[in-house]
């Protein structure tokens, strides 16, 4: 949607580790990137960072530019640019108008958002969503998509709506929010508690017995037999995740009716993860469900089965898409990537207005 847009924007990764600022133009970043130690335990000291990073970051551009876009982990007023009390960022409680300081000190717009809706939307923009579009149409198809769900599965369950190119902010700027929904194996924990790395972890060692302390990636060797463990233990790590997610997304597609991306660390699992999701929404949904990782599942996406019906007392024929489709992919451009984009876009779009 941007490819071609002279702006530049400049953006943030933030971690609770590293901080790393660049710059975008025509949806490729521009800047090398530069990586400094995140400060979680100072306001002040934070502050001080986040403004040295993005004065770098201008020095190093051959035009001004025209916004600043980032992602930053609620929870926050994000509309005010006010980042609250966040467990991994002491220092932001109480409240701490991150956007407003920065907007004073580089004179710019300012805009923040969680990565979940970031990641939604670069992927609506830029990823997937056109991606499969330009699919269907090479194919022949006559159908196209517009709306996008989008989950991050990582050290939380991030989430993210697209709707005919809208972000979803909603009027607490709480859209898209899946991580509080009902968690189908703990009814009374949120959703989150079996979509997370820490859902993996303990998932596996109570079905195992294995006290080590393992990563995702290391129960993924596991599952995949490249690595000693118990390999039914590591699947069913990742197939409860799916169970979850499916229930999830239940509720959320018979609203949204649209695609689905998965993006964050965990989606590596992905092999275990979507059959699960799929075969866990089967009769949930008004829409048949396939896999877009696999061939099978693409195939049967670009199948075009609308059919020509005639207009009662004329000669004219219309297409008939009786059979309804939804597919569940995997982020093909990178979260990384696809947050810095969709702050980028998220920051012209609300410009543009």
């Amino acid at each position: 949607m941007y490819e071609n847009d002279s702006r530049t924007v400049m953006t943030l990764d933030a971690g609770g580790t590293n901080f790393v600022f660049s710059a975008i133009r025509g949806c490729k970043q521009i800047a090398c990137p530069i990586r400094l130690d995140a400060v979680t335990d100072s306001a002040a000291r934070c502050l001080e960072v986040l403004t040295e990073g993005f004065e770098k970051v201008k020095a190093a551009l051959d035009e001004a530019p025209v916004a600043i876009s980032f992602a930053f982990p609620g929870p926050a007023d994000y509309e005010s640019g006010i980042i609250g009390d966040l467990p991994n960022f002491p220092c932001f409680r109480g409240g701490v108008p991150i956007g407003p300081y920065l907007a004073e000190r580089f004179d710019l717009p300012v805009y923040i958002n969680n990565d979940g809706n970031l990641f939604a939307y670069g992927e609506a923009l830029a990823g997937i969503l056109p991606e499969m579009n330009a699919r269907l149409a090479a194919a022949g198809s006559s159908v196209r998509y517009k709306n996008l769900i989008g989950l991050t599965l990582g050290t939380g369950f991030g989430g993210g709506v697209v709707i005919d190119n809208v972000l979803l902010k909603g009027d607490n700027g709480c859209g898209g929010d899946v991580w509080l929904m009902r968690n189908v194996h703990y009814p009374e924990k949120i959703a989150e508690e079996s979509v997370s790395i820490r859902a993996v972890k303990r998932v596996y060692a109570e079905a195992s017995g294995d006290t080590r302390n393992l990563t995702p990636k290391d129960i993924q060797f596991i599952a995949d037999g490249l690595a000693e463990g118990d390999r039914a233990a590591a699947v069913k790590a990742y197939t409860d995740m799916g169970v979850a997610i499916a229930d999830a997304l239940a509720h959320a597609l018979d609203i949204v009716d649209g695609l689905v991306v998965l993006g964050g660390g965990i989606s590596k699992a992905h092999k275990y993860i979507i059959p699960a999701i799929i075969e866990n929404l089967r009769g949930w949904l008004q829409m048949d469900v396939v896999d877009l990782t696999t061939d099978e599942g693409m195939n049967a996406f670009l199948k075009d089965t609308a059919v020509e019906v005639r207009v009662p007392g004329s000669d004219r024929t219309v297409l008939y898409h009786s059979e309804k489709k939804t597919g569940i992919a995997v982020s093909r451009i990178g979260t990384s990537e696809a947050v810095s984009l969709g702050a980028y876009a998220y920051a012209l779009m609300q410009i543009d207005k």
